[in-house]
């Protein structure tokens, strides 16, 4: 039996890009985005967008700071230096009482302030009963769970990432048995570009048969 060496994989596509070109529209996102783009009407100059991991929040917030020119607040930067500056405020839940406030306050007159988070603003802790008041009454927007059209193109673009043609039919075959979610879609072509390097085998259903045979636990559900 003749064994097939191994073959080395060089990392060679650069980093996804996080722009508007390259963000995929669907009914996933249709009412976030629309939402988004209102901007800089917001009721109160804040919009919350949430939604789980991997489903675009991340993207999104990227364009909306660009188009904005918003600066990023980390919890411990100086208030008083962002004052008259859009804000994008990610991951908001942990973001502190005092500092939501203050942003909250002087988002209408700074220009803006969108809060991303994976659970609506009602559900965040807040000691400040006023803090509490003013979550309750942020306007959302929601991103869904992945559809079909937007896990397929996400594939697309992590295997183009990987300078991968897949077979075409390999689509279909994955969104049956994997997980809808963009992250499963990342680990599932990391997966099948490690081994489709490591065995020089092309990406086709009879590849992902085995990588999925042999990560049953990680694709459960």
């Amino acid at each position: 039996m003749i064994t097939r060496p191994r073959q080395l994989t060089i990392p060679l596509a650069s980093p996804p890009l996080h722009t508007r070109a390259a963000f995929v529209e669907s009914a996933a996102n249709a009412q976030a985005l629309a939402l988004l783009d209102r901007w800089p009407d917001w009721p109160g100059g804040v919009l919350a967008l949430v939604g789980p991991e991997g489903s675009g929040k991340t993207h999104l917030a990227t364009i909306w700071a660009a188009e904005a020119g918003a600066t990023r607040y980390s919890p411990g930067d100086d208030l008083a230096a962002l004052a008259g500056k859009p804000v994008l405020v990610e991951n908001a839940d942990r973001a502190g009482d005092e500092a939501l406030f203050h942003l909250i306050n002087r988002a209408p007159t700074d220009g803006g302030l969108l809060l991303t988070a994976r659970t609506r603003p009602a559900s965040w802790a807040a000691a400040l009963p006023d803090l509490r008041s003013r979550l309750n009454a942020l306007t959302v927007a929601e991103l869904g769970e992945p559809d079909d059209a937007l896990l397929i193109a996400v594939l697309e673009a992590l295997f183009r990432e990987k300078l991968h043609r897949p077979a075409p039919d390999l689509y279909a075959y994955l969104l049956k048995r994997m997980p809808r979610s963009v992250a499963a879609a990342r680990e599932m072509v990391r997966l099948l570009d490690q081994a489709a390097g490591e065995q020089g085998r092309p990406l086709n259903r009879v590849l992902a048969r085995e990588v999925l045979d042999e990560t049953p636990d990680l694709f459960e559900g």
